[in-house]
């Protein structure tokens, strides 16, 4: 761990004194992420999760072919969008004086990017030449992904609450 640690803090450090330096208040600073991550997991990420399980199951081809159209058009943002929340979550931690490391949100979180990033790579793919199984795999790789994300938001709070 402190390898990690002792590679992440010569990059993040500057970043979020840079941050610090804005003179941002310390409510949007604790709160920001949780709040903007929140209304990304449970609005877009419950959206892109069910469009795309509609788009499977779907008996309607014209309900099917638009949820796949949904579901292809918005994970690449949803995805992004996690990224992006990631990094700012790691700056927070880090502007509030908090260990990285050691939190399990921080692992919970890097669990969902690897999943998507995994998810995304199947479907660039176009799902092995249009395998049945990769994309059920896609599927359940995704699901996965959103529950976990919804543990990852319990553990955010209980931090949020604890710092």
């Amino acid at each position: 761990m402190d390898t990690i640690r002792d590679l992440l803090h010569p990059i993040v450090d500057p970043i979020a004194d840079y941050f610090a330096s804005l003179g941002i208040p310390e409510p949007i600073t604790h709160w920001g992420h949780p709040l903007m991550m929140g209304i990304v997991v449970f609005v877009l990420g419950t959206f892109v999760a069910v469009a795309g399980w509609r788009g499977r199951s779907a008996t309607d081809e014209e309900v099917k072919t638009q949820n796949k159209l949904n579901h292809r058009k918005l994970a690449p943002f949803l995805t992004l969008f996690l990224a992006l929340g990631y990094t700012g979550g790691v700056l927070s931690l880090v502007m509030q004086g908090q260990p990285i490391l050691e939190s399990p949100h921080f692992w919970t979180g890097s669990v969902v990017l690897v999943l998507l990033g995994l998810n995304g790579a199947i479907s660039i793919t176009k799902f092995g030449g249009e395998k049945p199984s990769l994309r059920t795999l896609h599927a359940y790789l995704g699901t996965a992904a959103l529950a976990l994300l919804f543990v990852h938001a319990f553990l955010g709070l209980n931090l949020g609450l604890s710092i």
